[in-house]
């Protein structure tokens, strides 16, 4: 659980509107799993932090999509799932008291002494530095060519709660990552699931594509969704280089990837590169001194867009920041068991591990 802005760690001066203004050393920009990794590393720093982002929760991608699936690439976890992580790093932060500003979108910066965030409701906030963790911006999903007008009337983008397709039959359209993982996650749950993609060939990670062959998923490839039929919804036309098949179907997952928008981002000065990643250094530092990147909304050469990549990121970009706010002092963090609460898990004279 997260508190909101009434929590902040100072509010100072007023805005136009007549609420308080947010003051703190390091604004982050994005409440995802950087984000929030991030907002822990600032406070062990000793910096007062606020997170804004524009979903009402924290958490990001992960919170809007899929809460449920087990995701496999952080360090130490063979599989944790998008909730327990959000939750996890919710609760590494909670000892540090960053300030939550959600259903809030960046829009104006002002410069002068640090920078003035102003927000689309019209709140300012004023930060020494900014780290911007805000994933692929704002995300819209691409709409079915056919039948997006049954949105909500059994055509979802998105599969936030799995157990709601118990007995269910499913299809889902699409050929990337959401669209195998979601196949995935629903084939021991629903009635039947069938994957439709255009292609023969699919981008989603090809051991994930391996498992979904091996498993009862019915995949038609070189197809399309042609018509779907009842309201709600209760078949599906496809259309094969074979001819037409019509499939039972109470339930049609739209994952054909996301347009993605940096919106005013764009317009803050910075190196942009192909309107959808800010160019930063070795120090996460964008070309705008103290505002700085991580995770996948950043670029340079070789960059991974992983979750594991993005902690690493967060935590250069928030140590590089202490040294920018104060030249004496050192980017380096120290060990970080040091920096325990009494009577925690890994505090000095306190067990390392749990049994």
């Amino acid at each position: 659980m997260v508190t909101t802005v009434s929590t902040a760690p100072s509010m100072n001066g007023a805005t136009a509107n007549g609420a308080a203004q947010l003051s703190v050393d390091v604004l982050i920009v994005g409440a995802g799993p950087v984000g929030l990794f991030g907002a822990y590393y600032a406070g062990v720093r000793g910096l007062s932090t606020a997170i804004l982002d524009s979903l009402p929760e924290p958490g990001g991608q992960i919170t809007a999509m899929y809460p449920e699936k087990a995701i496999f690439d952080v360090a130490g976890f063979p599989a944790i799932r998008g909730r327990e992580l959000v939750a996890n790093l919710v609760a590494q932060a909670a000892p540090f008291e960053p300030g939550y500003v959600l259903g809030s979108q960046a829009v104006g910066l002002e410069r002068g002494d640090g920078f003035i965030i102003t927000t689309d409701g019209g709140r300012r906030i004023h930060a020494r530095s900014i780290v911007i963790t805000g994933g692929i911006g704002t995300f819209t999903p691409r709409p079915l060519p056919t039948g997006e007008e049954m949105l909500g009337r059994g055509v979802v983008h998105f599969v936030p709660q799995p157990a709601e397709y118990a007995d269910l039959d499913v299809v889902i359209v699409g050929g990337g990552d959401s669209a195998v993982d979601w196949a995935l996650l629903l084939e021991p749950i629903a009635a039947s699931v069938t994957l439709v993609h255009r292609r023969a060939e699919f981008r989603a990670h090809p051991h994930s594509v391996d498992v979904m062959h091996a498993s009862t998923v019915r995949t038609i490839t070189d197809a399309q969704v042609s018509a779907i039929t009842g309201d709600p919804v209760s078949g599906v036309q496809v259309s094969t280089k074979d001819g037409d098949v019509t499939l039972p179907c109470h339930r049609v997952v739209a994952a054909l990837g996301f347009l993605a928008n940096l919106g005013p981002l764009l317009d803050w000065g910075l190196e942009i590169k192909q309107k959808r990643h800010i160019v930063v250094d070795t120090l996460m530092a964008s070309s705008v001194p103290g505002v700085y990147a991580a995770g996948d909304i950043c670029e340079y050469p070789g960059k991974i867009r992983l979750i594991a990549t993005g902690f690493g990121e967060v935590a250069t970009a928030v140590n590089n920041a202490v040294a920018y706010l104060d030249p004496s002092a050192s980017a380096f963090p120290g060990h970080l068991s040091d920096y325990a609460p009494p009577g925690e898990i890994g505090a000095p004279g306190t067990p390392t591990t749990t049994v």
